[in-house]
């Protein structure tokens, strides 16, 4: 064999070398990730958005707390008819046999008058005029309040300038939604919301300004609500979900959005879609269509 053909294998002494230290790499590149971090954090974080109150609400829309406090009192709020968990006066979603609402029953029993007016406002002290208006109240019969109740959220809704003229017809009412909108704006009101049921102060805040149309406006002009794509959006110009675009696209179909039932059928509809997705590789014919289209080597490819 000549020299030429003769094949030399370099020594491992052959090879430049160079110290290594694999903690301080390891400790640099996670120092970068998180500065990095913490400067597109600070950057395009989402808005630290101060939560709605009772006291906000009534400052920026007194006349929508007196009216929301009249319909918990005549319980013709969303919440004095939602249906299970909190009552049974509405059925809850349903389509056709599948009914979970009604399934799980009355959980966190919920009465929108007493839970939401008349007993947070009873532990107000010092207060002269709304403490003979509840006294009033409590010792009337069940049909004079809601008469009373119901009089009075009729004539705001009616009323342009929120304040209906003084009528017998209305009774304790308005002294008790008058008292309401005063203690709401004097912040007292976020205290006065505890458990004396199942259901705490937050759930009960939430349930309050749900009934109003004050958190229904904010949403709109935030972009938040559900004909916006509201579930993927983020308040302001923060970048949002993207990945929940399935989601919110189905309440963009007419016949769904407009519908009493619309999150049950959401639900539905994306545990149908995710099943199908499940069951993709079991499927014949489906399951070859990668086989066939050969996507994978263009994939490969580039």
């Amino acid at each position: 064999m000549s020299r030429r053909q003769r094949r030399v294998t370099p020594s491992s002494s052959s090879y430049p070398k160079r110290p290594y230290d694999l903690v301080r790499e390891v400790g640099l590149g996670l120092l970068g990730v998180l500065t990095l971090t913490l400067v597109l954090a600070a950057v395009f974080s989402s808005p630290d958005r101060p939560a709605l109150t009772l006291a906000s609400w009534a400052k920026a829309a007194p006349a929508d707390v007196v009216a929301t406090a009249a319909a918990e009192l005549a319980g013709t709020s969303t919440s004095a008819g939602y249906g299970p968990p909190y009552n049974s006066v509405g059925p809850g979603q349903h389509l056709g046999i599948i009914a979970p609402q009604k399934w799980a029953g009355i959980t966190q029993p919920l009465d929108s008058a007493d839970d939401l007016v008349i007993n947070p406002l009873s532990r107000i002290r010092g207060d002269a005029a709304l403490t003979s208006a509840l006294d009033r109240w409590k010792k009337a019969s069940p049909a004079t309040r809601a008469s009373w109740a119901t009089a009075y959220a009729d004539a705001l809704s009616t009323d342009t300038h929120g304040t209906p003229a003084p009528s017998a017809k209305y009774g304790a009412v308005p002294a008790i939604t008058a008292g309401f909108e005063r203690a709401a704006a004097s912040g007292v009101l976020d205290g006065r919301l505890g458990p004396s049921t199942s259901l705490g102060s937050d759930t009960r805040r939430l349930l309050l300004l749900a009934d109003g149309s004050f958190l229904a406006d904010q949403a709109q002009a935030d972009h938040l609500a559900g004909d916006q794509w509201g579930m993927m959006n983020e308040a302001g110009n923060y970048p949002g979900q993207p990945w929940l675009w399935l989601y919110t696209f189905w309440y963009q179909v007419p016949s769904i959005a407009s519908s009493a039932n619309a999150d049950l059928i959401v639900v539905i509809l994306m545990g149908a879609l995710t099943l199908a997705l499940l069951c993709v590789p079991f499927i014949p014919g489906l399951r070859t269509l990668p086989r066939l289209l050969r996507i994978h080597r263009l994939i490969w490819r580039y």
